[in-house]
Formats: structure tokens, sequence, C-alpha cells
């Protein structure tokens, strides 16, 4: 069984499609994330002759050892992201004064 079950993810609100709509733009956001905090931890290394440190010592373990997907999932699930509705804008018919003859 797959856990979180996508009835725990969507709440019953959302249908499978915004889930992975969702779902990707966290994975998208975790991933930036990690490239941020590899290319900070590169820049600070190449500026230091020392040897104690290391770049994975240097970034957060769960970006590191785990698919952007599977934390995606897994901050949904603790609330830490959640899905939201794109407002739907109605179309509205324009006023006699805005029709051209």
């Amino acid at each position: 069984m797959i856990y979180p079950t996508i009835a725990e993810l969507t709440k019953g609100e959302f249908n499978r499609y915004q889930l992975t709509l969702a779902t990707a733009k966290c994975a998208r956001l975790i991933t930036d994330e990690y490239v941020k905090q590899r290319t900070n931890a590169e820049t600070t290394l190449a500026g230091t002759k020392e040897g104690g440190s290391t770049i994975a010592s240097m970034i957060d373990p769960v970006l590191a050892n785990e698919k952007a997907v599977k934390n995606a999932i897994d901050s949904m699930h603790r609330g830490d992201y959640e899905i939201v509705d794109a407002p739907v804008e109605e179309e509205t018919e324009p006023e006699e004064s805005e029709i051209e003859d």
C-alpha cells in the first residue's frame, strides 16, 4: 500500500490531476532549494583552503538523500505545503456602451 494515500493528500477536495500538478510544483521548489544550498556550499568551500568541511555536510540531508517527489509528498502530508485552487475568472458580457457598432 502506498502511504500517504491520495485521499489523505487531497482531503477529498481535489482530484488526482490537481494533486499531480501540486506535487510537481512542490518538487520543483524543493529541487531549487537543493541547488541553492549546493551552490552556496561549493562557493563557500572554494573560498577556503581547509579540508575540514564537505559539500554533503553543508546541505540539508533530507534534500540530498531523498528524491524531490518523495520530499514533496511528505511535505504536503505534513502540511508544509498545501494545494490551493487557482481563482477562476468569470467571463462577463460587455456593457452596451463597450460594444462598437
